[in-house]
């Protein structure tokens, strides 16, 4: 049975197909081999692959499919998503019933079978050269899937450009030439082309600059990120980095080369870094990422560092982002579950206590790390400040202030950052599409004096960084002593029993709602760059928390609301990223929609016809939220819905959106003794948010 022949499968037809459009991909598998009453045909897909879950039921909604066969038997068709080895966890199984499949006979599939009415199946929302059907049978009906030497491929193509995005240098000096991008996405976020490179002479004068910029060919309109032109600069510039997504080697999409392609030509970033599961990273994937990351480094231009996620167990000490300041640094895993044979040649390290300290000793290139929350969470119970220099509070996969509280409530000093933990080979520009990522993936902005692996090194272990939710804001903290001694985000400094004053400076990149300023995981203040005279007709409603830190943290709050009394006249959506799943205007009075979240916010704003008339009922399936539309104010009406951090708000927003940038100072008057992490939070009206590493102020 060695030289067993499995047969072959072929789809057709074989054109590209557009992301996340609907279409029929036939599938003919052929056997080569007798295949027994009871044994299967499994196709199985990439787990983090997000189209159209197949059905076989209502022939007239979408994803239907059918089977047939030449066969004397009948097959019976199973969807499990996970129905396979990781990472080919989604799973189509043909079983052979009542009777057999004889050599040479088929099973045909069809994928958005529309003979009956179904628009066809949904294919997924993001690029692919090879989208593949990866096909396995069990001849013998034993269990025992042999995998077909070729599987059939599919490629998916962005569709038409639905928007512009502008992409420029977040510092410059006065009169610095410089160059700005301008790239065109399509709905899901697909770049439909190479971005535009245009030349700039530079700006004459200090201030914050945009520049806005129309593609002549679709009329599509962009404005760049704010641009900071300074006379003298301070020895730092901000520089953009994702330092974590997956490619095809382990469980993402296209290659890792695809992946350093992107970041760099694609999102435009400044710094990236790659982290497959350690348990997918097999000795020689090891080397290619090192061979990747040398090849793609360009000082002053693009910065990489190679890595990977040590992913033990939640108990073991949970995910880690492993990165080394060069190449030649030696992998250490949590696990070799997936390797060939279950062997490396490295030592593993079973918990992140054990991690630390090898990669402490270990000779070569020095290590770095952040915690993170991915399938599983960081255990800050294990901890070492030499080694981890930061916590992860955004990606892909929510917001996770929680676990930057807890680092907080440890004593630990660290720094904030966010990362996209993308799958789809969108570093930098990680949309999350239709699938669980329910978020836009983040930036970390790393304020280095040059742009080599030293100087970032140097800013990382500074802790001289912001976290964003993707956005390219500015953001300036500065905490300034009695006796004129100056810190910045990341430092450290003694205080004395006089009042130290906290200057900052937010340059959004929409108009700046909140800024809450934060001694730890204890509030200080909110700022608003308005104040309650200038309320209005807005209404501003979000829902936001986890069901749980863990894998199942996705929180459902599809709903509906009414308003009494009161008409709705503009609906303005907020992180409703899903373009299938807008929100739908019912009447004048009611809206409905569907939308999750997995530790941050979505929601709407809504402009009434009448600023304090009648009132406003909101149900999900969390919770009923009920209240008269006077009674909602500059501060937050809220209602609790249990889980992690779940819960509703509602407040009102000037008529007029405020400024998007908004200086402030504040004394710092109740710190006590001990370290003081004083950092900021900021939330824009378009539901973007950014975090500041802590000034720690010692008293």
């Amino acid at each position: 049975m060695q030289n067993l022949n499995v047969g072959k499968a072929v789809i057709s037809p074989r054109l590209p197909v557009v992301a996340g459009a609907y279409t029929t991909v036939t599938f003919t598998y052929t056997a080569g081999h007798p295949i027994d009453d009871s044994g299967y045909i499994k196709i199985a897909f990439r787990s983090v692959s997000d189209f159209g879950r197949p059905q076989f039921e209502q022939p007239q909604a979408p994803n239907y499919c059918t089977v047939a066969t030449t066969g004397a038997c009948r097959i019976a068709p199973r969807w499990d998503p996970k129905g396979h080895t990781r990472p080919w966890g989604r799973a189509l199984w043909l079983q052979v019933k009542g009777g057999y499949l004889d050599k040479a006979q088929s099973v045909t599939v069809v994928f958005g079978d529309a003979a009956a009415g179904s628009p066809g199946w949904r294919i997924q929302t993001f690029r692919e050269r090879t989208f593949e059907f990866k096909t396995l049978v069990d001849p013998i009906a034993t269990y025992e899937f042999k995998e077909l030497p070729k599987s059939p491929t599919l490629r998916v193509v962005a569709g038409e450009p639905a928007r512009a995005v502008c992409v420029a240098p977040s510092q410059l000096r006065v009169n610095e030439p410089f160059a700005y991008h301008l790239k065109l996405e399509d709905r899901w976020g697909n770049p439909t082309c190479k971005p535009k490179t245009v030349r700039h002479r530079g700006f004459g004068e200090e201030g914050v600059r945009t520049i806005v910029v129309r593609d002549k060919a679709t009329g599509l309109v962009a404005e760049s990120n704010p641009i900071d032109v300074r006379e003298r600069e301070s020895g730092v510039r901000g520089y953009w980095a994702d330092f974590h997504g997956q490619s095809e080697e382990t469980i993402g999409t296209n290659t890792i080369r695809d992946y350093f392609t992107f970041a760099r030509d694609y999102a435009l970033l400044d710094i990236a870094a790659h982290q497959g599961n350690d348990f997918q990273v097999t000795d020689a994937f090891w080397t290619t990422v090192n061979r990747t990351t040398r090849r793609f480094y360009a000082p002053g231009r693009f910065v990489t560092f190679p890595g990977y996620e040590w992913s033990g167990n939640t108990p073991l000490g949970g995910d880690r982002n492993v990165y080394f300041a060069a190449e030649g640094g030696r992998i250490t895993r949590s696990c070799t579950d997936l390797l060939p044979g279950k062997r490396s040649r490295y030592a593993n390290s079973p918990t992140a206590a054990a991690l630390f300290r090898r990669l402490r000793r270990q000779r070569g290139p020095e290590a770095f790390a952040f915690a993170h929350v991915g399938g599983r969470y960081a255990d800050l119970r294990m901890h070492d400040e030499a080694v981890e220099l930061a916590v992860e509070v955004h990606s892909a996969w929510g917001t996770f202030e929680w676990l930057v509280d807890e680092a907080f409530k440890r004593g630990y000093r660290i720094g904030i950052c966010a990362n996209s933990d993308g799958h789809k080979c969108r570093p930098g520009a990680s949309y999350p599409g239709a699938g669980e990522f329910g978020s836009y993936g983040g930036l970390t902005c790393v304020m280095a004096r040059e742009l080599d692996r030293a100087a970032v090194m140097a800013a990382l272990k500074a802790r001289h960084v912001y976290a964003t939710t993707g956005n390219r804001c500015l953001l300036d903290v500065i905490l300034t002593t009695a006796d004129g001694r100056q810190a910045v985000m990341g430092d450290v400094i003694r205080v004395g029993p006089d009042v130290p004053r906290l200057d900052v400076r937010v340059v959004g990149t929409a108009p700046i709602e909140t800024v809450v300023v934060r001694n730890g995981a204890a509030r200080i203040g909110t700022e608003r760059p308005y104040e309650q005279h200038e309320l209005g007709r807005r209404i501003k409603i979000v829902w936001s928390g986890a069901e749980v830190p863990g894998r199942a943290r996705m929180c459902a709050w599809d709903g509906e609301l009414r308003v009494r009394g009161n008409e709705i006249r503009e609906v303005v959506p907020v992180n409703f990223w899903n373009p299938d799943r807008p929100i739908e205007r019912v009447s004048s009075k009611r809206l409905r929609w569907q939308s999750s979240t997995t530790g941050g916010l979505a929601g709407m704003i809504l402009t009434l016809a009448r600023p304090a008339a009648g009132s406003v009922d909101i149900a999900t399936v969390q919770c009923r939220a009920k209240c008269a539309i006077r009674s909602i104010g500059l501060v937050p009406t809220v209602w609790k819905c249990g889980g992690l951090r779940k819960q509703i708000e509602a407040y009102r927003l000037p008529d007029r959106a405020p400024c998007t940038e908004f200086p402030f100072c504040l004394g710092l008057t109740r710190l006590h003794e001990g370290d003081n992490p004083v950092c900021i939070r900021v939330t824009q009206e378009d539901g973007h948010m950014a975090w500041s590493s802590p000034i720690y102020a010692v008293r």
